[in-house]
């Protein structure tokens, strides 16, 4: 009778151990399930500017974890480095950007829009630092005049970016950038499989308008053929006024891009259809390992970020961004497409679709209405 009451006190403490250990094992397994999280899922930043137009990004299911503030063994332990809460940020935000990416590219349905042939047009809009180890994409319309000031920099032809004339930049005979294609084959993987790569992206339909504005309508006076020599083909293809004298204008531009044939057009143009043309065309991103996705968007925060990555923010600084020219206009946006026929801008939207998905932008639905 004595025994008894210890027999049962014996089990309870069994059964009780027993599950203080599972509770701890749950408890554990949720602790690695969350970092498992932490390293693989991440943020993307809402963009929004002065007057309240905006653009956002598809959000990641842990879009919050960018505020939290983690400490210092936590911040190690996500990204094998002690980072500051804005280092941190800036590298969940290039993580999360590279998986979109790389998921994009794996898309079949997209396989159209997001693969490339890695081509000698490719090759000649990659420019090279050897010195830095360091190859950089031109995707012009999204501040890349000042990427190249940066190289030049870098590859010694000029002491400062604030000594670089403007009419410089942009001459190969000049600027002292080598370009990728200029290497032979071997040489051209070695660099590939070793350098520091990197490029800018833009909202695809507001780089578009930047292209239009300043190929079409300013015109720089050095570069005289879009508007005395594109501009008019154009026109004569894809106007459908024919009585309308006056220069080209956006819907005409817009009807040439998202022709399915406008590739003769291209041909006849050359390298003039850079500022323009699909992220994918110019710089192969399912193709070419890229280390850092910049935005234009969040330009100053991706600079630096780009800068120290490749381990020569102590020798450039890129140069001062006007306040507010980074930002996206969903009103410029709109104005541009209100002449635009409907049909016109789901076309031009199918030609794009890759560079809206691969780079996070949304479908710009408000254009369809």
């Amino acid at each position: 009778m004595v025994r008894a009451p210890k027999e049962v006190m014996r089990v309870l403490w069994l059964i009780i151990d027993n599950m203080r250990q599972q509770w701890l094992l749950l408890a554990a397994c949720f602790w690695v399930l969350f970092m498992v999280i932490v390293a693989s899922k991440f943020i993307t930043l809402t963009f929004k500017d002065a007057d309240g137009y905006g653009i956002k990004q598809e959000p990641s299911k842990l879009t919050a974890l960018a505020e939290i503030k983690l400490p210092e063994e936590k911040r190690l332990q996500a990204t094998g480095r002690l980072l500051s809460e804005d280092a941190l940020r800036s590298v969940l935000v290039q993580m999360d950007r590279l998986e979109l990416l790389r998921n994009m590219c794996r898309d079949a349905s997209l396989n159209n829009l997001s693969h490339t042939v890695l081509s000698k047009f490719v090759l000649d809009r990659i420019f090279v630092c050897d010195k830095h180890k360091i190859l950089f994409c031109q995707t012009p319309k999204v501040g890349n005049t000042q990427w190249k000031k940066v190289l030049m920099v870098l590859n010694g032809a000029f002491p400062s970016i604030e000594q670089i004339p403007e009419n410089v930049v942009h001459d190969p005979e000049k600027n002292g950038l080598p370009r990728l294609s200029s290497f032979s084959e071997s040489e051209i993987q070695k660099r590939l499989n070793s350098y520091f790569k990197f490029f800018i992206v833009r909202d695809p339909f507001e780089r578009l308008i930047s292209a239009f504005k300043d190929k079409f309508v300013h015109n720089p006076r050095f570069e005289p053929w879009y508007k005395h020599e594109i501009a008019p083909v154009i026109i004569k293809k894809y106007r459908k006024n024919r009585t309308e004298t006056r220069g080209l204008q956006f819907e005409d531009f817009v009807r040439y891009l998202g022709d399915p044939n406008h590739k003769w057009l291209d041909l006849q143009f050359g390298d003039h259809i850079i500022h323009w043309v699909t992220y994918v065309e110019l710089c192969a991103p399912c193709e070419l390992n890229y280390n850092v996705i910049g935005h234009h968007e969040t330009l100053e925060d991706d600079a630096p970020y780009i800068l120290k990555e490749a381990g020569i923010d102590r020798l450039v600084s890129y140069p001062i961004i006007p306040p507010g020219i980074t930002l996206y206009n969903k009103t410029k946006v709109e104005h541009y497409f209100s002449a635009v026929a409907k049909r016109d801008i789901r076309r031009l939207y199918t030609r794009f679709e890759g560079d809206f998905k691969l780079f996070g932008y949304q479908e710009p639905e408000f254009l369809f209405k």
